[in-house]
């Protein structure tokens, strides 16, 4: 790997623009800046619109006098392609450009790639100096855009995990990134109707198998409790204290809570979704009404734990064990509901499109 590297490429706007590479980046930023480039906050360098007489040449010889390399890429600048794409996608998406410059800091990105397919390879094994995300304004979504290694002209799309589940390369539940033209019409029609419905898709498992997961936690320690509190003995035999039983007693209700947190966090979307009337089991709509009343219980608390003061260990586990039990007790009502409920691949939305200017209107006839 080049110690030090400089790469050019095409800005729509800003003419020739820059990214440094490799462990002494730092070299090639002495050269770009004694070559009057400047960097922006994005990490990207660009020539000053001043009228600077700056070749690629003197950039070439300024650059061998730091030991870096100079690279022309065949591709245009990936921040115009991804604003190109962000502006034809349904919704409100943002663009931005990111920059690792040193090869661990692309390494950062391994644990939060959300992917299953090449792009979480590339990721994992290929060298990518930069790259664009594209942000969903509204939903949070966050899709990381690259070239994609070894071609020419294709981009990789993939996705970040969503808030609060922790995925990462290879997670069963993560939806397969995909290849994109290197055109904006075509990539934004690809990601409509087959990305973004694939990743609802994975999103909607993902939070499904979380809460199963916790609730199956949760009732597995309340079977051990229970099982302890009846017979008054540890698991193996050992009498047990009224002081012993009382600290296993909030242990198992602290645990509880903790874990609970996760069904907050993720049964309110799930829930909007459930529409039991139309299920085989209607008569699941009055345990969906109480588990959804738990949640905002417990959304209060939270709420005054963060912003409101103190709240008792005392006070927290009495208001916190109802909504937990009530999830214990009419969970698996909603995990069928939530499965079932879960999002089909649907028609492409029409990608959005640039304004046409109208046509202009046939002047009217005037009269002599």
């Amino acid at each position: 790997m080049t110690e030090a590297q400089i790469i050019l490429s095409h800005g729509r706007e800003s003419g020739i623009v820059a990214v440094a590479s490799g462990e002494r980046y730092r070299w090639a930023h002495t050269a770009l800046a004694e070559s009057g480039f400047q960097r922006d906050d994005d990490g990207v360098w660009h020539l000053p619109a001043d009228g600077t007489q700056t070749t690629v040449v003197d950039l070439i010889r300024c650059a061998k006098r730091h030991r870096t390399s100079v690279n022309m890429s065949s591709r245009r600048f990936i921040g115009d392609a991804a604003r190109d794409l962000a502006r034809l996608l349904p919704g409100q998406w943002h663009a931005s450009v990111e920059v690792y410059s040193h090869p661990a800091w692309q390494e950062d990105l391994v644990p939060w790639i959300w992917d299953s397919g090449e792009l979480g390879r590339a990721v994992c094994s290929e060298r990518i100096p930069y790259a664009a995300l594209l942000t969903h304004a509204v939903q949070g979504t966050t899709l990381l855009f690259i070239e994609r290694p070894g071609r020419h002209l294709d981009y990789l799309v993939g996705a970040f995990s969503p808030e609060g589940l922790e995925g990462g390369y290879g997670d069963p539940h993560a939806p397969r990134g995909i290849v994109l033209p290197p055109f904006a019409g075509p990539s934004a029609q690809a990601l409509t109707s087959r990305y973004l419905p694939a990743y609802e898709q994975a999103v909607h498992a993902r939070r499904t198998a979380a809460i199963a997961a916790v609730l199956g936690d949760i009732r597995r320690e309340h079977d051990t409790w229970q099982a302890m509190n009846a017979s008054g003995r540890y698991s193996d035999a050992t009498p047990l204290s009224a002081a012993a039983l009382g600290a296993s007693t909030e242990l198992f209700l602290d645990h509880a809570w903790r874990r609970f947190l996760t069904v907050v966090d993720h049964a309110p979307a799930l829930l909007e979704r459930c529409r039991p009337a139309s299920s085989p089991w209607p008569g699941d709509a009055a345990a969906l009404s109480r588990l959804a009343d738990a949640v905002i219980d417990v959304e209060g608390l939270v709420d005054e734990i963060v912003h409101g003061g103190f709240v008792a260990e005392q006070e927290r586990r009495a208001r916190a064990w109802p909504a937990i039990e009530t999830w214990l007790t009419d969970g698996e009502a909603f995990l069928r509901q939530a499965r079932l409920s879960a999002p089909h691949r649907r028609p492409a939305l029409p990608v959005a499109a640039p304004a046409r200017p109208l046509t202009a209107a046939r002047p009217a006839h005037r009269r002599p």
